[in-house]
């Protein structure tokens, strides 16, 4: 009995904490305080099970029935935590039904998230999407689609010497070409730099000169909608060969080089606060780290030695770097990562003779799992050590081809190919909303 007075209060003291519902409920004085049962008669059971289970930490992926359950607590109970996690677990297979529960219950924001995932597989979803009302149908098409956008590795130059290959472009996958958006301003360095997307704002940091390495103080940030530039603050610490992420606001610089050694240091960029506090450390010094995204969740790849690759998860909420595990391949190491619903696509060089192909090691967040991706990703044309995730859809580039992959459960099926983006150097590649009509040709 004494065990479940204490579980109780545990509960109760996190319902306080994070729901204003219940925040009420228990401090208000009213007679509810006092009473051993409370009946919550808008909230079914399987709602309030999510709840609980996200409340104390658990990150889990719901079939049909917990989703429309969990809309209908997080709407009656107006639980942000919740809210939060069903818009991370937004997939393919639930957008839908996320999108029109959603909608009729009035969680606007789980509405909109969901409405632009459909958005970007609208091709894919189009028989089921012309199921739902008129309404929703019509702010779906309203929406703009996301953008498989890349720029190259390029120095500073000057107003006189300007380089017209200095560019960010898009892909038109309609006519298969690749055309330029906007070009970089001319004291704004790609090579060896930080890029990134967040909130729909591409975020350029650090950077390097020349072969000197002399680091670009100045972060550059575009804004489609505007088609402008501008400047923000560069890191505290100058860094170069460093891995930057955006999510929740913030912009995290991780690791990198200076002066030749390589660092461990982390860097937080609150866009509110527009300044950069260090956060966390790494494990360990890494440069270039292999970096995804998955429901919301930040996760690097760190190569131990020996063919052992660490993957780490940073936890903002308590400024941590844990260990979630380890992958051990014999002469091979990660080099790239991205994610999928709640899957880990590592991608990594072959061993011995086949250094130069892509193999790929799947690892499950939910059933803590890892499988071998049958076959090589990449040939002579190109390969996989750069790519980006919209929707069920999996792009990759070369200077010779634009490759588009179909993610299916044991692998990925070649979709289509397109024109290659013919520009020499590293290449950063990420998604962005662009305004319409786009004018510009290249």
């Amino acid at each position: 009995a004494a065990q479940g007075q204490i579980h109780w209060q545990l509960t109760q003291r996190t319902l306080v904490e994070n729901c204003e519902y219940f925040r009420a409920l228990f401090q208000s004085g009213m007679k509810e305080c006092q009473q051993e049962e409370i009946q919550l008669r808008c909230v079914g059971v399987l709602g309030f099970l999510v709840l609980l289970r996200v409340l104390n930490g658990d990150k889990p992926m719901l079939d049909s029935d917990q989703i429309v359950e969990a809309i209908e607590c997080t709407a009656f109970l107006q639980v942000p935590a919740l809210t939060k996690h069903l818009m991370n677990i937004i997939n393919s297979e639930n957008c839908l039904l996320i999108y029109h529960t959603a909608a009729t219950y009035g969680v606007f924001e789980l509405s909109h998230r969901s409405a632009l995932f459909i958005r970007d597989m609208y091709a894919d979803l189009w028989e089921d999407v012309h199921t739902l009302p008129n309404k929703l149908v019509e702010h779906i098409e309203s929406l703009l689609p996301s953008s498989y956008m890349a720029v190259c590795s390029h120095s500073p130059s000057t107003e006189l010497l300007q380089d017209a290959q200095r560019t960010v472009c898009y892909l038109d996958e309609e006519h298969r070409e690749w055309r330029v958006l906007t070009h970089l301003p001319v004291s704004t360095s790609t090579t060896m730099a930080g890029v990134a997307v967040l909130d729909n704002k591409l975020y350029i940091i650090g950077g390097v000169h020349d072969v000197s390495k002399k680091v670009v103080e100045t972060g550059f940030c575009y804004d489609p909608a505007a088609n402008t530039w501008s400047t923000i603050l560069g890191t505290q610490q100058l860094r170069y060969n460093f891995t930057l992420t955006g999510t929740e606001g913030c912009l995290y610089a991780i690791g990198g080089e200076y002066n030749m050694k390589t660092l461990s240091s982390v860097e937080q960029y609150s866009v509110s606060d527009g300044r950069w506090n260090f956060v966390s450390p790494l494990p360990s010094p890494a440069a270039s780290v292999a970096l995804a995204i998955a429901m919301n969740r930040i996760f690097i790849c760190l190569w131990k030695g020996k063919g052992a690759t660490d993957i780490y998860e940073y936890v903002p909420k308590w400024d941590q770097w844990l260990l979630v595990t380890t992958l051990i391949r014999q002469h091979s190491y990660g080099l790239y990562m991205v994610a999928h619903k709640d899957n880990l696509y590592m991608m990594r060089n072959g061993p011995c003779a086949d250094f130069l192909m892509c193999v790929m090691d799947c690892y499950n967040l939910t059933s803590d799992q890892w499988t071998a991706m049958p076959g090589h990703y990449g040939n002579s044309k190109g390969s996989l050590l750069t790519a980006v995730v919209r929707g069920d859809s999996v792009f990759t580039l070369s200077r010779h081809v634009t490759t588009e992959y179909t993610v299916e459960d044991s692998r990925w099926r070649l979709k289509c190919e397109m024109k290659g983006f013919g520009r020499i150097g590293s290449i950063y590649t990420f998604l962005m909303r662009l305004p319409k009509p786009i004018v510009k040709w290249g």
